[in-house]
């Protein structure tokens, strides 16, 4: 009964990561509609952007949490302005676009490896003890985890629901053409939305470096497979499905785990998607919290 709550606990702590980076998957999808296949090595940026934060800037390490999540919104923005949106402009069909990010993320991946190295890092946090919560035990980093998933998640709700912003980007998420006709800046609300995706995808590639412990260029790309199943489980640009996703895919890969063997944690989470796609294919949420 203990290894049950224990790995209920690091389910948690698993969907406390996925739902981060999978809300802002499905936010970048809401607003543009085209599938970022880049995804995972944005997850990387977060990670070495706060380690040269901690390490080459001697920031303190929420302070280079920060700088880590703001400059990967900031290079989310380049990369879109640079090479995503000339395609966007002509027409290119998502398709393709789908194609055009798979390879981007080959080349944002190699440039990782050649600024950063291709050795695993970890961020400098000093060992603690675990703590215990009733049948639950977290480490002090799992906490964290999870505390900050949740206030990021409803600061994203209070966007979403409460600033200007945040209805824009619902409202061309429904309809771009009409939201464009109704004087909605589309331009200036997808920079915003590659920034704010950009962002929570650092901050995702932050806390799975603080669950793995140690990390390298190719390790958000390994957990990207996880991600895009916790988005389409909760419905493709449905920001609250998304967030039940990832719970529930964390919780299925950690009881795989359990189960089966931790070797099939992946092969559980697919094996999810596929039911989803044949049984459900528009997500278990397919209307409520659109983006």
């Amino acid at each position: 009964m203990t290894l049950f709550w224990l790995t209920l606990g690091f389910g948690v702590v698993t969907g406390a990561v996925l739902s981060l980076a999978a809300v802002g998957l499905s936010l970048q999808f809401g607003v543009t509609n085209f599938v970022n296949f880049a995804y995972g090595a944005y997850l990387a940026f977060g990670m070495f952007f706060t380690y040269t934060g901690q390490v080459g800037l001697h920031l303190p390490l929420w302070l280079a949490v920060i700088f880590g999540v703001l400059a990967t919104g900031v290079t989310s923005v380049v990369v879109d302005a640079l090479i995503l949106e000339p395609f966007v402009r002509r027409g290119t069909s998502g398709f393709f676009l789908l194609i055009i990010t798979f390879g981007l993320s080959l080349v944002l991946l190699n440039l990782i490896q050649a600024i950063w190295g291709v050795g695993f890092d970890q961020f400098q946090i000093s060992a603690s003890n675990p703590v215990r919560l009733g049948p639950f035990s977290f480490t002090p980093a799992q906490l964290a985890i999870v505390g900050i998933a949740a206030a990021t998640l409803v600061a994203v709700h209070l966007l979403l629901t409460r600033t200007t912003l945040g209805k824009s980007m619902r409202a061309m998420s429904d309809n771009a053409p009409l939201a464009r006709a109704t004087g909605i800046d589309t331009t200036r609300v997808t920079r915003w939305t590659w920034f704010l995706s950009g962002c929570l995808a650092g901050l995702g590639g932050v806390t799975l470096a603080f669950n793995t412990v140690e990390f390298q260029a190719f390790t958000g790309n390994t957990f990207l497979f996880v991600i895009f199943a916790a988005v389409i489980l909760g419905g493709i640009g449905q920001i609250y499905g998304a967030m039940l996703g990832a719970v529930i895919i964390g919780l299925v890969v950690n009881f795989a785990g359990l189960v089966i063997s931790s070797a099939y944690d992946l092969d559980a989470a697919f094996a999810v998607l596929v039911l989803v796609l044949l049984l459900r294919p528009q997500g278990i949420i397919p209307t409520l919290g659109k983006a």
